[in-house]
C-alpha cells in the first residue's frame, strides 16, 4: 500500500491494463478514476476497487488537495 497526495489537478501517469487488482481509501478530498471508457467520483470516506484490465488513472478535479491510500496486486509501484 502507497499513500498518494494530489495537488488540484494532479493525477497518477496512465496505466496500461495488466493483470490484477487494485483498491483504494480515500482519506481526504475527492477524486475521479478513470477505467476504461467510464468515470467514478470517490469522495472522503469512500473506498473503491477495480480489476486492472482497462487502462486507468486517478485525477483530482478540484481545487483543494485530495488523499488516499492505493494497494496493488501485484504491486507495481516504484
Amino acid at each position: 500500500p502507497i499513500r498518494i497526495r494530489l495537488a488540484p489537478n494532479g493525477s497518477t501517469a496512465e496505466d496500461v491494463p495488466h493483470e490484477g487488482e487494485e483498491f483504494g481509501y480515500v482519506l481526504e478530498g475527492e477524486i475521479l478514476i478513470h477505467l476504461g471508457m467510464k468515470k467514478y467520483v470517490c469522495k472522503q470516506g469512500d473506498s473503491f476497487y477495480y480489476k486492472a484490465d482497462k487502462m486507468h488513472y486517478i485525477i483530482n478535479t478540484k481545487k483543494q488537495p485530495a488523499e488516499f491510500i492505493w494497494v496493488s496486486t501485484p504491486p507495481t509501484f516504484e
